[in-house]
Formats: C-alpha cells, sequence, structure tokens
C-alpha cells in the first residue's frame, strides 16, 4: 500500500475539509455540536501519528461531534486565516468560534478529553 493510499484509508470517516467548504462546514454548522479540526500536511511526520487518532474519534463521536482535517498545502486561506504556523494543529470550534486547540502530536486520551469538555459546554 502506498502512503497516499494509506492517508486516504486514515481519512475514511473524518470529513475533508477545504477553503471552499470550510464556512458552510465548520463555522455555520450545528450549533450543538462541536467540531475538531486537524491541520495536517503529507510531509508531516506527527500528522501521521495525529491521523490515526482522528480517524478513531470521528468514529466514536459520530452524531455527537464532526470531525475532520484541512491540509494546509492544498487550503492556505483557511490555515492562514486561523494562524497555523505549526502542525499538526488541533482547534475546537463550537457556534463558529474556536474554543480550544491543540498544538502537536498529544495522546489519544488528551484529545478526547478537550473535545468531550466542549460536548458538556
Amino acid at each position: 500500500m502506498t502512503t497516499n493510499e494509506d492517508e486516504r484509508n486514515i481519512m475514511s470517516k473524518a470529513i475533508e475539509f477545504t477553503d471552499d467548504s470550510f464556512e458552510d462546514e465548520v463555522i455555520n454548522a450545528d450549533a450543538d455540536k462541536p467540531v475538531l479540526v486537524d491541520f495536517w500536511a503529507e510531509w508531516c511526520g506527527p500528522c501521521k501519528m495525529v491521523g490515526p487518532v482522528v480517524e478513531e474519534l470521528a468514529e466514536e463521536f459520530e452524531g455527537k461531534a464532526k470531525i475532520g482535517k484541512v491540509d494546509v498545502d492544498s487550503n492556505p486561506e483557511t490555515s492562514t486565516k486561523y494562524g497555523i504556523r505549526s502542525i499538526p494543529s488541533l482547534l475546537i470550534f463550537k457556534d463558529g468560534e474556536v474554543v480550544d486547540q491543540i498544538v502537536g502530536a498529544v495522546p489519544k486520551a488528551q484529545l478526547k478529553k478537550q473535545l468531550k469538555a466542549q460536548l458538556t459546554n
């Protein structure tokens, strides 16, 4: 299996957000559901470690939260708008606003805890 095939398999549950879809899919999303966005790049080693975790969370939180990814190389507008300087960077949005941010490869338990906190707020 090639690297590109691996990436496609990892992203099977997580939504792929783009510069064109970000506003509708994240900012104007269901107000009652948080949105976790993973800013990543194909060449980024730590991003490849976080990718499968984001995929698992997409499955676990299906129906409770929206989870997706933004390829920073293909979507520079969105990455710039949110000041993404280091990847992986994960932002949690609620009601169209950034409510939490995680930078770097962190354990699944930490991501899960921070996402769960937004389900109760």
